[in-house]
């Protein structure tokens, strides 16, 4: 079982910056494609960053340039930094992953991913 635990969120002006983290509780599973998601209040989950099992990353175009994942695997912690941030970019954020013995590709598709975390508020204020 993989359990994920996000952290950073806050509440900060446009412009800003914000470190979200993810520690990732493997219990021995082999490293697999992990992701950010968020949503905002009535609207659908999306795709906003992910990396892949061999370290390649793919970001959303809506924050391609602003956004970078990263992941430290001595720590097993995922990252999103987040700058030049944007009142649209207010929304719960989640970090993901996938069960890598499902052998799946990774995908900006939600239902891909197995583990969730609970989420961490970001707010951004004009």
């Amino acid at each position: 079982q993989v359990h994920l635990a996000e952290s950073g969120g806050g509440s900060v002006q446009a412009g800003g910056s914000l470190r979200l983290s993810c520690l990732i509780s493997r219990n021995g599973y082999p490293r697999a494609c992990m992701g950010w998601f968020r949503q905002a209040p009535g609207q659908e989950r999306e795709a906003v960053a992910r990396v892949d099992n061999d370290g390649r990353s793919t970001m959303a175009d809506s924050v391609a340039g602003r956004f970078t994942i990263s992941q430290d695997t001595a720590k097993n912690t995922l990252y999103l930094q987040m700058n030049s941030l944007k009142p649209e970019d207010t929304a719960m954020y989640f970090c993901a992953g996938q069960n890598p013995f499902h052998r799946k590709a990774c995908t900006q598709y939600a239902p891909d991913y197995d583990y969730w975390g609970h989420g961490t508020q970001v707010t951004v204020s004009s």
